[in-house]
């Protein structure tokens, strides 16, 4: 990007085009914070990949230019941070802070001590839990295949993340996928939503007049919280039974308690808390809408379907749930899920706060600014992207078609963000993708994956974007319809 080099040449907030508004509330009673994302798609569409939104006493410029949207993120955290309203609404919920939200040098030392836990190696050494998982997954699919009932997939797969991250992150036996039980699951699914709803509700409601969903979303909050609190104790236990954990830490909690425990961390168990509820959050939601999207696109794309079911099968043979070595070598399931990331992004807008006086291309953003990254729009525009609305897992490989220009999917599309603040956790969400697709695909054949009605899944945004609706049915690989 090259910035203009006059300040006269600068445009302003007030400068910029935007959908009209109303006095006082701006855009505000405009935004559908569900549909969000598709509604700053259109506008982008309508005022350039630049616009300016009045949200009651709140500006924004919102961005849908890849390049602009990289310096932005990659500006962090010195130049931008997590918006203030996140951070109120997080807070005043009662829910404590992860470096998901934090920011400046409390940011700095927590994403220290959990890229150290998300190392890969120590993944690897978690591996048998997610195994233990995925076999779970497999007979909870294999009885739904015998009685030939049909698949709530976005529940299903959120219980198999719900399952991996407790088992890999904190050491815990949660055990929904064989036991129904979802109580954690049930608490975690109202958080969410009700954080993005009440960042861009016109008036707060709730702090007058609480509704029953107000006080369950508070039941909610105290239930995680005090289940964070137990993994930690037990963390802490089984560190000071067994000190050699220190060494070689079982889960990624332990990892956590250990590197907070260091000299000079700057840490305590209160962080410590608050990466583990970042850890439940994030590492739900995501995983689990970014697989339903992958089995629905694969089921739209037969010839894409047939070419990971072969590496599968070849790959895992006796169908069992995937070592760390077969992981590796599902390379064509892995470009699967980076090009349904592309196409169907969990995080398809990202909101940042200006901690300074900066420039985006043309356009003075000063301290205080918010900035919204529209993510997928440059990675569906024709400009940059061969066909580009085509799922084609072969532009993430490194032998993809000719002419392809596979770089630039890889470039404009950032599914974990970029920067300094990327995802932690994308290399652990990757290998739990690669192992539900391997359970799915090596023991089952699909037979259908659809909505009620037939039509295409609904986007559903409530700060991650699900499929609304997804349902499949599977038979038993090798065993006939008739059998």
């Amino acid at each position: 990007m090259n910035a203009p080099t006059s300040a006269s040449r600068l445009r302003q907030f007030d400068d910029l085009p935007g959908p009209r508004g109303v006095p006082v509330f701006g855009n505000l009673f405009q935004i559908d914070s569900t549909r969000l994302h598709l509604q700053l798609e259109k506008w982008c569409e309508e005022h350039g990949p630049i616009f300016k939104l009045r949200l009651g006493p709140r500006r924004a410029v919102v961005l849908g230019d890849h390049e602009l949207i990289a310096t932005a993120l990659r500006d962090r955290p010195d130049g931008f941070r997590r918006t203030t309203k996140l951070e109120q609404v997080w807070t005043e919920l009662g829910l404590m802070g992860g470096v998901f939200g934090a920011n400046g040098e409390t940011w700095r030392r927590q994403r220290r001590m959990v890229m150290a836990a998300f190392d890969p190696g120590h993944v690897k050494r978690y591996h048998p839990a997610l195994q233990r998982v995925g076999l779970r997954l497999a007979k909870r699919w294999q009885q739904a295949a015998r009685d030939g009932t049909t698949i709530d997939l976005q529940a299903d797969l959120m219980r198999f993340t719900v399952d991996a991250i407790a088992g890999l992150a904190f050491g815990a036996e949660v055990n929904t996928l064989e036991s129904d039980e979802d109580v954690i699951q049930k608490h975690l699914n109202r958080i969410f939503p009700a954080v993005f709803k009440r960042i861009f509700a016109p008036i707060p409601l709730w702090r007058w007049f609480p509704s029953v969903e107000d006080r369950a979303l508070a039941h909610s909050v105290v239930e995680v919280n005090a289940a964070v609190e137990g993994f930690i104790v037990q963390g802490r236990r089984r560190l000071q039974a067994n000190p050699a954990l220190r060494e070689h830490p079982s889960n990624l909690l332990e990892a956590l308690l250990v590197a907070a425990d260091e000299p000079d961390s700057g840490m305590d168990d209160k962080q410590v808390a608050g990466n583990v509820l970042t850890m439940l959050l994030a590492g739900e939601d995501t995983t689990a809408n970014t697989l339903a999207w992958m089995i629905h696109l694969l089921w739209q794309n037969p010839q894409a379907l047939a070419q990971a079911t072969a590496e599968v099968r070849r790959v895992c043979a006796d169908g069992e749930p995937p070592t760390v070595d077969q992981i590796g070598q599902l390379n064509y399931v892995e470009a699967c899920a980076h090009e349904t990331m592309r196409l169907k992004p969990v995080a398809p807008q990202n909101a940042m706060q200006a901690l300074r006086d900066t420039t985006l291309g043309d356009v003075h953003i000063p301290a205080g600014m918010v900035v919204i990254a529209v993510m997928r729009r440059d990675a569906m525009s024709e400009t940059h992207i061969h066909e580009a609305a085509r799922f084609d897992p072969e532009r993430w490989l490194a032998d993809g078609h000719p002419g392809q220009h596979a770089s630039a999917a890889k470039r404009i599309s950032m599914p974990f963000g970029a920067g300094p603040r990327i995802c932690p956790g994308r290399y652990l969400a990757l290998v739990e993708m690669k192992m539900a697709m391997a359970v799915l695909l090596s023991r089952f054949d699909i037979q259908n994956v659809s909505t009620v009605d037939g039509k295409e899944p609904r986007e559903r945004l409530q700060l991650a974007m699900a499929p609304v609706g997804l349902r499949m049915k599977v038979r038993e690989h090798g065993i006939s319809a008739q059998a």
